[in-house]
């Protein structure tokens, strides 16, 4: 191995905090859209940390379209759905401490209009060279019965097709997607199913290289599962 700088690092900086506090303040409505924040010297005193930990973490706010700092102003808060990215869907999806349910409904929709092009274009692109890990990820469904464990591997074998793509846009979109879909994935078990035949369908699509056909295979996995999703979201909509 080589030489590297490597130290132990503290599970979350002090920055991360700020960042996580205001950024939940503004997709959470706390901070409003065109809202000035509090200077970097009344935050620092309200947050009881430095003024250069709060000027890093209104930085990152920055670079995350939260917020828009004016040299030698004020920092004001940017709309975040004109100005914000993938990134945010974490966050959105939990803001006030649970489930926001018209941002799972916005998940499954896009999941559903997604995938399947995400399965055309692996097939297109990689077909055949996808076929032992896809061959790998069918099989260890067949035999996996916890529903937990059953969403990982179903998540796995997305992250194949997604790789196959040779898309830097599906990829950070999976990778956003995903880390929103983790935290609630005990929840959604419950919920969702993963038909090992379907995915087996979706894959021999992919790996013969038919775009066509592994669209088509992607759409009929991922109906039924995205109909009994939206369903439980009506079903928690109507008791809140």
């Amino acid at each position: 191995m080589s030489a590297v700088d490597l130290r132990a690092v503290a599970k979350k900086s002090a920055c991360d905090e700020v960042f996580d506090q205001l950024t939940a303040n503004i997709v959470g409505g706390g901070l409003a859209a065109g809202e000035a924040l509090l200077s970097e010297r009344r935050l620092a005193e309200v947050l009881g940390v430095s003024r250069p930990i709060v000027r890093e973490a209104l930085q990152r706010l920055a670079s995350a379209g939260l917020v828009e700092v004016r040299q030698g102003g004020s920092t004001t808060v940017r709309d975040f759905k004109r100005h914000g990215g993938l990134n945010l869907l974490a966050q959105l999806l939990s803001a006030g401490g649970r489930v926001d349910l018209s941002v799972a409904r916005s998940i499954a929709d896009a999941r559903q209009r997604i995938g399947p092009e995400i399965a055309a274009l692996a097939a297109e692109r990689s077909g055949p060279t996808l076929g032992p890990a896809l061959d790998d990820l069918v099989a260890a469904l067949d035999d996996i019965a916890d529903p937990v464990d059953r969403q990982r591997r179903a998540l796995a074998f997305w992250d194949v097709l997604v790789d196959g793509t040779g898309s830097i846009v599906f990829r950070l979109m999976f990778n956003s997607l995903r880390v929103a879909y983790e935290p609630v994935l005990d929840a959604l078990a419950t919920v969702l199913t993963e038909d090992p035949g379907r995915h087996r369908a979706l894959a021999r699509a992919v790996i013969s290289g038919d775009p066509g056909r592994a669209r088509r295979r992607a759409a009929e996995l991922l109906t039924p599962s995205t109909a009994a999703l939206l369903d439980a979201i009506d079903q928690l909509e109507a008791h809140r």
